[in-house]
C-alpha cells in the first residue's frame, strides 16, 4: 500500500517532499527494526523506493542534496539509541541528533539556496535548535561543550579556519 501511494504520486510530488516522506517513513522502519529483524528488511525495501528518484539532479542541485541525505543519515544513525532505562535521558539522546540534522539541513539551505526568505528561516533554524540542543542538556544538569562560532562564509569559497 505505501509502495502504491509512493508510485502514484512519484511524478506529482516535489523532491523535497518525496525527501521528507521518505525521512519519515524511514525513521518509523528504524523504530520497527530495532523490535525484530524482520522489519530491518521493511528499513532497507523502504530507503530503497524512496531514495530512486524519477530524474537526475542537475549540478547546482547535487551538492545540495548529497549534503542534506548526509545530514539525515547521520540524524538517523544518531537517533539510533539503546534504551538506558532513563526515559529522560534516552529522549535527549534521540532528539539531540534530530535537531543537529535540521541544523545541518538549514545550513545546506544557507550553502546552496537562492531564496533569501527560506534562508532567513533557515538561519532561524540554526539558532532554535542550538537553544533546544542546550535547554535539553541543561534540563539533564550536562555540561555543555564549549560554544563555536557560527560560521561567516557557508559557501566554501572563504578562507579556512
Amino acid at each position: 500500500m505505501v509502495r502504491q501511494r509512493l508510485l502514484l504520486s512519484k511524478g506529482r510530488t516535489s523532491l523535497l517532499r518525496r525527501a521528507l516522506i521518505a525521512s519519515a517513513l524511514f525513521a518509523a522502519a528504524e523504530a520497527l527494526a530495532a523490535c525484530s529483524e524482520q522489519p530491518r528488511l521493511l528499513a532497507d525495501y523502504l530507503a530503497a523506493i524512496c531514495s530512486s528518484s524519477s530524474r537526475s539532479p542537475s549540478a547546482e542541485e547535487d551538492p545540495f542534496l548529497q549534503q542534506n541525505a548526509g545530514a539525515m543519515e547521520k540524524m538517523m544513525t544518531g537517533m539510533s539509541v539503546q534504551p538506558s532505562g532513563d526515559i529522560d535521558r534516552d529522549f535527549v539522546e534521540m532528539m539531540v541528533p534530530h535537531h543537529q540534522g535540521a541544523i545541518e539541513m538549514a545550513q545546506a539551505e544557507l550553502r546552496y539556496g537562492h531564496n533569501e526568505r527560506l534562508k532567513r528561516m533557515a538561519q532561524e533554524i540554526i539558532v532554535t535548535q542550538q537553544q533546544e540542543i542546550a535547554a535539553m542538556r541543561l534540563a539533564l544538569d550536562e555540561t555543555l561543550p564549549p560554544a563555536t562560532p557560527s560560521p561567516d562564509d557557508l559557501s566554501g569559497t572563504g578562507p579556512a579556519n
